[in-house]
């Protein structure tokens, strides 16, 4: 599979999946059947593309529709939602990305303190706990930077409960190596994993569950011996996480854009067409932070898409505006970029909770406070936040008049 860091990648894997994404998806998209050429063609794959920004939901949730009905499709028009909706819930509940990285940071300082958690850690991230499928898994991850789906839940499941290992520690494993580690998405299901996003609903891997879905890999069934069983209990916590209140900014007009102002492109939204900007910007600023992800080292294929997809994205926005792209490198001041372009104000697409606004929001919270940022977020978000108090059920249940509501319906013309 190419996950090249482009626009262009993304729109043809789009083109590509998209005669399977009606009635064939709902029937196969369990079926890990392993890294192939040309790619898994059960599942879109489009994840480290829309993780970055390059493509956007709305539009392959677009094109999904002009080529299947609503009911067709409504397995991954579902599963694009589960994106959407794990960052309205964070967006909420900030506080959970918080307590992980504390959490997190205290679970490493552990490892360095305890000679066999540190030897139990490794044996996992270097798949070599003898359980076969874990082990593949391992090796898959750091070689590719990609899982697929159904197998990140096995993953984290006997990473929890057969290896007793610390949830945050495979969290932080799976940001630091997959190409399309959303902060949400990851951080989130670890935890709906682990039984805390769902007080007490916890997910136990099972070997001949995953040796039915892993039978098409090139290898044949995946084995998984001595995993825990149905005693297993979910994990629990001491902290209640209740929501706040959103404070989303409104639509973006032209007006709001009539000065000259730049825009940042960040690790989260690297290209500027799915923003749909109502003016063109005067000078395009990219701004990677991929190494915040974690206080350890990134994988190669991660921080190379990464990385990647902030040049693309600076090279086609230059282009397309014919304006000075610049990089802002972590560390370095911010406003001579500004000034020496003679600009006062920043589009900034919007900064969701996780390591892209911890790492971007210290620098420009300044600006924002003297009302030179225009904070740009897109109206399914903007619509589907909101809905994301809970389970994903109200989500799920309202995503057709979501898709109505925001003209996401397949038609052209």
């Amino acid at each position: 599979m190419d996950f090249t860091p482009s626009r262009e990648a993304a729109l043809a894997r789009l083109a590509r999946f998209l005669p399977a994404a009606g009635r064939r998806y709902a029937e196969t998209r369990n079926a890990d059947d392993g890294p192939r050429e040309g790619g898994r063609g059960n599942v879109s794959q489009l994840s480290p593309w829309l993780h970055a920004g390059l493509i956007g939901e709305p539009e392959v949730l677009d094109a999904v529709l002009a080529q299947h009905s609503p009911r067709a499709a409504e397995k991954f028009i579902a599963e694009v939602f589960w994106r959407i909706y794990f960052k309205g819930y964070l967006e909420q509940r900030p506080a959970i990305w918080d307590d992980y990285r504390k959490g997190r940071d205290s679970a490493l300082a552990a490892l360095e303190a305890n000679a066999g958690l540190r030897k139990a850690y490794t044996q996992a991230t270097e798949g070599r706990t003898g359980i076969e499928a874990f082990d593949v898994w391992a090796m898959e991850l750091v070689e590719t930077g990609y899982l697929h789906n159904h197998a990140r839940m096995w993953f984290a499941s006997i990473w929890i409960f057969t290896l007793k290992l610390d949830w945050r520690l495979g969290s932080d494993f799976f940001l630091r190596h997959l190409m399309d580690a959303d902060a949400a998405s990851n951080t989130l299901s670890w935890r709906w994993v682990a039984g805390l996003h769902t007080k007490g609903k916890h997910y136990l891997a099972r070997a001949d569950n995953i040796a039915r879905y892993t039978a098409g890999r090139p290898g044949g069934a995946l084995d998984a011996p001595g995993l825990a069983g149905d005693e297993a209990q979910s994990l629990d916590e001491p902290q209640e996480y209740g929501r706040q209140k959103l404070d989303l900014p409104r639509p973006v007009t032209a007006a709001d854009l009539a000065r000259p102002f730049a825009l940042l492109l960040h690790d989260e939204a690297a290209h500027h067409a799915p923003l749909a900007l109502p003016a063109a910007p005067a000078l395009v600023i990219g701004a990677a932070r991929p190494e915040a992800r974690s206080p350890g080292a990134l994988g190669d294929h991660a921080k190379a898409f990464a990385q990647g997809a902030l040049t693309h994205g600076l090279t086609e926005a230059a282009a397309a505006f014919a304006c000075t792209a610049v990089e802002w490198r972590a560390g370095e001041p911010l406003a001579p970029l500004l000034a020496e372009a003679g600009v006062e104000r920043i589009a900034l697409p919007y900064l969701p909770a996780g390591w892209t606004r911890d790492a971007l929001w210290p620098d420009l919270a300044p600006l924002a406070a003297e009302g030179r940022v225009v904070t740009l977020l897109g109206d399914l978000d903007r619509a589907t936040w909101p809905l994301a108090k809970a389970g994903f059920f109200a989500v799920g249940k309202a995503a057709e008049s979501l898709l109505a509501e925001c003209g996401i319906t397949g038609a052209r013309g």
